[in-house]
This record gives structure tokens, sequence and C-alpha cells, in this order.
């Protein structure tokens, strides 16, 4: 199999307060005392291999420090110590698609080029095809109240051609109790309005963090979901909850028969608040979680798995590199935090050095050189051979990552929620490799 390469797109928000303790998914302040990172500081200075071809300098393997002293399928985990890694060297080029925008939390492409953008307000954006945005929104959706929460997660039917099916993940405080729900659209033929069609999937536990919210159709055509714990770590081992988990159900909202189990939707357990999902071309799923921020004394660690159906990533009982019975162990985590949002396949032409690549969009917080564009190589076992940062610092907070179907890599920024610098409100880039002149 080829190898695979994660790029890691991390994002800036402003420096947090001096001696707080837990933070939100995305950054935010909240209660108690931030304990030290344990280990922090260990590492290598991560200078050597930054011209992508061996940089794990700054890492502490599976030599058993860490708890990692074996693998599991495969995989042993990697532990970096101390800040992300070096600076990569392969061009790109970013422009600005489009900007004016409030949170945007994901993209999606009609046939028209142009795309669906869902705010986390609420309101469901139409952009055009030559990055125009267009004023009226395409549908309005009533949020419940969440600081994390709202409209998140978008994804077009498989047969979007013929049905005109938009599927929507967001807040909800309908029947007096907030929680997280799937919902599909049917957008009219000009795609400018949409009406509510069903609602596919709801009681999904919701907080004012850990929601979750990505959704995407898998190369099977069913729909993956990612849920957070809502504040409730206990939750993500729960088989009969919905939280901390990836979902799996057909376009419907049924149970697929293939499921690990076939009478529930779970289909990854062990997760504390993912919002990003992609699939290697042998069907195993890459997976972004976000490590703790402050819960049960611990902080930082966000991670990448690499794992199968079936897989639980072990939270809140283990994080880090910490091995237990019949948990997945991440192929990568950070001691410094960098909260990963959505992440996409690199499937595009324009940078061949980055096909088969995984991008991963993450949400940085605490100091500006934060914000970057990460890249990770995977072996054929998913351990990872190469680690090193893109774009450090020069753009705010971002959140989604998605193939274009022009080929480009598009990312949404997250400045407008509170956590980062809105300025002309927030964008839709596109990286890629312009053509010489």
């Amino acid at each position: 199999m080829k190898q695979a390469s994660i790029l890691i797109l991390a994002a800036f928000t402003a420096a947090a307060s001096a001696g707080c303790g837990d933070k939100g998914d995305d950054g935010v302040q909240a209660n108690d005392s931030e304990p030290t990172v344990e280990g922090a500081g260990d590492g290598a200075d991560g200078a050597d291999g930054a011209d992508g071809t061996d940089s794990t300098d700054g890492t502490d393997g599976s030599d058993g420090s860490d708890g990692s002293d074996g693998t599991v399928d495969g995989i042993a985990c990697q532990l970096v110590d101390d800040d992300y890694g070096p600076a990569g060297t392969v061009d790109i080029d970013v422009d600005v698609v489009v900007d004016g925008l409030f949170v945007p939390w994901g993209i999606a492409w009609l046939p028209d080029g142009a795309m669906l953008v869902p705010e986390r307000d609420g309101q469901l954006r139409r952009v055009e095809a030559d990055g125009t945005l267009v004023e009226a929104p395409v549908a309005t959706i009533d949020i419940g109240s969440s600081s994390e929460g709202g409209l998140l997660g978008i994804a077009l039917h498989p047969d979007f051609a013929t049905n005109r099916g938009v599927y929507l993940y967001y807040t909800s405080d309908l029947g007096g109790t907030v929680h997280n729900r799937v919902v599909r659209w049917t957008l009219d033929e000009a795609g400018t309005s949409a009406t509510l069609d069903a609602v596919v999937l709801t009681d999904i536990p919701a907080s004012i963090y850990h929601n979750g919210g990505r959704l995407r159709f898998g190369p099977d055509g069913m729909l993956h979901i990612t849920t957070g714990d809502a504040r409730d770590p206990d939750l993500s081992q729960a088989p009969d909850s919905l939280a901390g988990k990836i979902l799996r159900i057909d376009p419907d909202g049924g149970v697929p028969a293939d499921n690990p189990d076939p009478t529930s939707p779970v289909l990854v357990s062990g997760v504390r608040n993912s919002q990003g999902i992609d699939w290697l071309p042998d069907g195993r799923l890459v997976i972004t979680d976000h490590g703790p921020s402050g819960e049960l004394g611990r902080t930082g660690h966000d991670e990448i798995n690499v794992v199968q159906p079936g897989a639980n990533l072990g939270w809140p009982d283990v994080y880090r590199c910490d091995l237990g019975d019949g948990f997945s162990p991440p192929s990568m985590t950070w001691a410094d935090p960098m909260p990963p949002g959505g992440h996409a396949l690199y499937t595009g032409d324009e940078i061949p050095e980055w096909q088969g690549d995984v991008l991963i969009g993450v949400m940085g917080f605490d100091s500006p050189d934060q914000p970057h564009l990460h890249r990770v190589s995977l072996d054929d076992d998913g351990n990872v051979t190469t680690s090193e940062t893109y774009l450090r610092g020069e753009y705010g907070r971002l959140r989604e990552v998605v193939m274009g179907p022009d080929g480009g890599l598009y990312v949404t920024t997250s400045n407008c929620d509170g956590r980062g610098t809105c300025g002309d409100g927030d964008a839709i880039l596109r990286i890629g490799r312009r053509a010489a002149e």
C-alpha cells in the first residue's frame, strides 16, 4: 500500500487566561486548576527531517517509558513531548475563496460548483462557484443554546443528483432538553432554498462542550457521525449511549446489518470529542480526537488514530500512549494541545508530493505560533514516519478541511467564534499550487 501522510492544519486563538484549567474543545477556558503536562519538554528538538523524509525527532516512541511497551494491530504509539515538529519544505499556495462568513463548520459542493456552508449560528449559506457569498441564507435552523454546539456538520446524500438530500448536524432544544441531532433537508432545484424532510437521528447527548459534529458519507455509502462525550467521560464507554462515539447509519437512519453490533449505530467507542474522520484506501478509518483539558487531572494529548470498525480508542480509561486491554492506541499524540477539526484524504494533482496524504484541521490556542499545516506520514501498519509543520502562525483558527471537485484542498477558518480575531469575518481558503506563468 502507498505510504500515507497526514497533514494537520492547526490554528490559533487568543492566548488563554493564565492559571486556568478545563478548556472546551476549541480552547475556551472553563474551571479547575490546570495540572502540569507530564513529560512535556523532555523530547528532542525536532530539528532534523525538515526535508520531508524523516521528521520524527522530538517524539518519544514505544520504548515503554510512556506506557507503550508493545504494539496493538501493528501500531506503536509515538508521544511528542514538546511542540509539534520541524518546518516542512513542500511549496504550497493559499488563496482566499470567500470571506464574511460566521464560523463556517463545513463545505458541501453542489453539481453547479456552488458550495453549501453551515454557519454555527444556524444559517446555511450558499457560495457561488466564483466565490460570491449569497446574502439570503438557504435555510435557517433553530439551534439550541450551547457554547460549542449549533449548526455543525454537513453532507450530501450519495444520490443527491436525484433526491437533493442535504444532511445537517445541529444542537437542538426541541422537547425541552438540549441534544444533538441529524436531519435531512431537501434542496430546491435552484439551490437557493431548502425544506426539512426528516429527522434521521436524534437524542445525541449535548453539552456546553464536547459535541463532536462531523458528518461524512463513507465509501460504503453509509453516513458516519462523530460525537463528543458531552462532558461526561463515562458515556464514551457506555455501549447504550450515542455520546463519545463514531456512529454509522444508513441514509434513512437505520442500523446497517454489518455494524459491529447489528442492533447499534456505534462503529467506534472510547472517543472524547472527534471532529474528523476519513478512510485510507484499504478501508481503515483515520480518526482525530481531542485530548483532555483538565478533567481527571489530565491535559493535552490530542491524537491521530488508524483503526478498524469496532475499535475502542480508550477514553477515559487510557490516554497518551497508555495501553489497555481491548483499546486501540493512537499512532501519535501531542503533549502540547492542538485540538483537531476535520480532515480529508488529499486526492489532488497540484501538489504531487501530497498524493494520498490526509489533511487535518486543528484549532490551536495559547500562543500565536501554534497555527500550522502539519504533515505526518504513515507506514503500512499506521505508524508515524514523518512529522512536520507548514504555514505556522500565518492564519487564524482553522476548522474544516475537505477536498474540492477541482482537486484543491479547502479549509474553513473559525476566527469569529470568540477565540480568534474576526476581522472581515471567517473565510474559506484554497490550498494548492498555482501553475507557473
